[in-house]
């Protein structure tokens, strides 16, 4: 709360009243009502049972645990293996696809800070943000036609005789991790260039002279400057991969369900709004709960990421 009111307190003084009160109502109304009541309103469903409209509201219509039971049990009493897996392997993928991009941002975004200038610099963003003018759904069917039987990625393949006959890019999910970390690079990029452009880099020129190789210089001086930016832009990529539902549909192979799929089965196809609440809480405390170790273990602090 100190800290709020510090920054309304900058706020008042550098812009005003009027720009203060702006500023302070516009964010407590995304945070209260696009964001707080919605979770709110799903938790309390998640705790209900799946009745008729009819019966809302009256005795039959109380608090009970049976949602979240299914998520862990069968009927028979058994481990519900199937949905748990289906969790893990979104996990799993998720971390894999913000891997991917921290590899593929990094170097980007430390040339965007430090190597590139002026026009080159400048044609660099343009031709990141470009391409996101074309909409997510095209951008991942564009992808299903680049990996597929007859796209692009096969054609070229066996004309330098990489392999005989077509690969089934999309039953291996090449096309979906491709197609993910392509979908969130912007997030992964600029977290990182906000970061690594605070650093001095005097500090970079200096280890050089010195006589540390390249990768020590990143790995003792820039890491350590980017490092909040790169969780940052991690935390963003891993929480919109695990709750993506268009990409996985369009991109997924026949045995790749991603748990936000199973999500959007309880809500649509089962009209089962309890049972999709509870699924939907599941994969959001997972997310949160692994978003905060990972934190921990890289010793990142929510005011860093938030710089």
């Amino acid at each position: 709360m100190k800290q709020l009111k510090l920054a309304y307190d900058t706020m008042l003084a550098k812009h005003g009243m009027g720009a203060a009160l702006f500023v302070a109502i516009a964010v407590t109304l995304w945070v209260v009502v696009f964001i707080t009541l919605p979770q709110l309103s799903m938790l309390d469903y998640s705790f209900r049972f799946n009745l008729p409209a009819d019966q809302i509201g009256t005795e039959a219509d109380h608090y009970t645990l049976d949602q979240y039971r299914s998520f862990f049990f069968n009927n028979d009493g058994s481990v519900n293996t199937l949905d748990l897996m289906i969790l893990l392997r979104t996990i799993v993928a998720a971390v894999i696809v913000t891997l991917i991009d921290v590899l593929i941002c990094y170097p980007i975004a430390y040339i965007l800070a430090h190597g590139a200038k002026g026009v080159a610099a400048r044609l660099m963003v343009i031709g990141l943000i470009i391409p996101y003018w074309i909409n997510e759904i095209l951008r991942a069917f564009a992808f299903r036609v680049l990996f597929g039987a007859t796209g692009v990625v096969n054609t070229v393949g066996m004309q330098i005789g990489l392999w005989d006959v077509p690969v089934d890019f999309i039953r291996a999910d090449v096309a979906l991790y491709f197609g993910l970390s392509y979908a969130y690079i912007l997030l992964m990029i600029f977290p990182m260039y906000n970061a690594i452009e605070a650093l001095d880099h005097t500090q970079v020129e200096a280890a050089r002279d010195m006589g540390a190789p390249l990768w020590r210089v990143h790995w003792r001086v820039v890491l350590p400057i980017a490092k909040p930016g790169i969780v940052s832009g991690a935390t963003m990529v891993f929480m919109l991969t695990a709750g993506a539902l268009a990409a996985p549909q369009i991109l997924g192979g026949p045995s790749s369900l991603w748990f936000t799929q199973v999500i959007y089965q309880w809500f649509n196809e089962s009209s089962n709004w309890p049972r999709g609440s509870a699924y939907a809480v599941v994969l959001l405390f997972t997310c949160i709960s692994f978003v905060l170790l990972t934190m921990r273990v890289f010793k990142v602090s929510v005011g860093e990421i938030g710089k």
